[in-house]
């Protein structure tokens, strides 16, 4: 019997563009007293001049050291006085910043955030600060810690050939280092623009209220032009590649696999055959490659397959790719790995996926959206991130079904594209590379 997929619930949307061309989308949903608040700035690693690598996720941190209103550590106070969290976040195509309150706050939620949209304190003091914790950030997370740039950091470089999609989005310390008030201001004037972001509010509100208040605080934010967004996108492999790396911290060996896949914007419906493949290679202990690696052939520690450098399938532009990635004992090669791998691909291709399987892995799938949709922030966010990306917040709560019109013919046909694409392979070797 087939599976029912679930359904996201449709809440209502509600737009608006302001005359400063700030997109606003709100979601209003009364089941709890809370809101959710989230901008998101069409800026990410991959907007980084050369020479200046790090600096979207620096700007990030800067804009948290206060504004024209807020001084140091004030836009905290205000959040987490009215009991409240916030955060952001750096990723490839956008830089988002957000704060969950109770429904009382939300005022109190879109002045703080209008207000560093308007003007953030740049000053070198500030900027020299930051620099400071981002190293710090990057020598615990990356330097200091096992596999820290296994394989999000490292891959890029066998897979891309252009410095947008190739270069450290963490940060060379160089680089970090020569950062200056003036870059930062040029970096907001370029890309902190109300036309170049996005606002989403969810949760516990009056529509007509809140859209006088985004009125009030975010329509008094001046316009600015942006910058044409260029297209990072890249010509499909011509030739397999591999790359060694050490590890002087790790225990044990690693493989990274990287496949070029389609546009996940103008060709979405091309992409979501990969989406459903990927889950049904790996994602569960029912998988293909958790039993194929794990269970049966004792091939590998662990196991991955995934879509993005993040593991998230829908928060990227093109260029983008399908990763595996698995950790194993220095007994086996990678060749005997990526021997297994393109073996279970061909396997889906040439056998293609039964109505259960595909229907488990399709409910196994909507599931998880289901879950990242339930809190009032992972839906916000969502529809942020969906009308930033691509157009049209509504693609959030469209997901599950469009998944499920995904047939099992077109998953076997994207198999059967893996098996015969040219690929980028990675190695890491432990300790000294014995």
């Amino acid at each position: 019997m087939p599976v029912r997929v679930p359904s996201l619930p449709a809440h209502p949307l509600h737009r608006l563009t302001l005359d400063n061309g700030l997109r606003v989308v709100l979601a209003p949903d009364s089941t709890a007293p809370v809101i959710a608040v989230a901008v998101y700035y069409d800026v990410g690693m991959r907007s980084e001049p050369a020479g200046r690598t790090g600096f979207a996720h620096l700007f990030e941190h800067v804009m948290f050291q206060g504004s024209a209103h807020l001084p140091k550590l004030e836009h905290a106070r205000q959040v987490q006085g009215s009991g409240g969290v916030f955060n952001g976040s750096t990723h490839l195509d956008y830089t988002n910043y957000f704060e969950v309150l109770p429904a009382g706050a939300l005022e109190r939620a879109l002045f703080c955030e209008a207000d560093r949209m308007a003007a953030p304190l740049l000053t070198q003091e500030t900027i020299d600060n930051q620099i400071d914790v981002v190293k710090e950030e990057i020598r615990v997370n990356v330097l200091n810690r096992p596999y820290g740039a296994f394989p999000w950091l490292q891959l890029p470089e066998v897979l891309y050939d252009t410095f947008a999609n190739t270069h450290n989005g963490y940060g060379d310390f160089v680089d970090l280092e020569s950062a200056t008030a003036q870059d930062a201001a040029q970096f907001f004037d370029s890309y902190y623009a109300p036309s170049n972001a996005v606002l989403a509010v969810g949760g516990d509100f009056e529509v007509e209220q809140a859209t006088e208040w985004v009125q009030r605080y975010f329509g008094r934010v001046a316009a600015r032009a942006t910058p044409a967004r260029p297209q990072f996108g890249e010509p499909a492999l011509t030739e397999d590649r591999h790359a060694v790396v050490v590890d002087p911290l790790a225990s044990t060996p690693a493989l990274a696999i990287g496949w070029r896949v389609p546009d996940p914007v103008d060709d979405f419906t091309g992409f979501l055959p990969y989406v459903v493949l990927s889950e049904l290679m790996s994602d569960s202990d029912a998988s293909r490659l958790e039993q194929r690696l794990i269970h049966r052939d004792h091939l590998a520690i662990q196991q991955a397959m995934y879509l993005g450098l993040f593991g998230d399938p829908f928060d990227a532009r093109d260029a983008t790719a399908l990763m595996f990635q698995a950790h194993h004992g220095s007994h086996i090669s990678a060749a005997q790995l990526c021997d297994a791998v393109d073996d279970e691909l061909q396997s889906v291709a040439a056998g293609g996926v039964n109505d259960s399987e595909l229907a488990r892995v399709q409910a196994r799938i909507a599931a998880q959206l289901l879950r990242q949709a339930d809190p009032v922030l992972g839906r916000t966010q969502s529809f942020a991130a969906g009308e930033l990306i691509h157009g049209r917040a509504e693609f959030a709560t469209e997901l599950p079904g469009r998944l499920a019109d995904v047939d099992a013919e077109s998953v076997a046909a994207a198999a059967a594209e893996l098996h015969a694409a040219h690929t980028a392979v990675l190695e890491l070797k432990p300790g000294a590379g014995a």
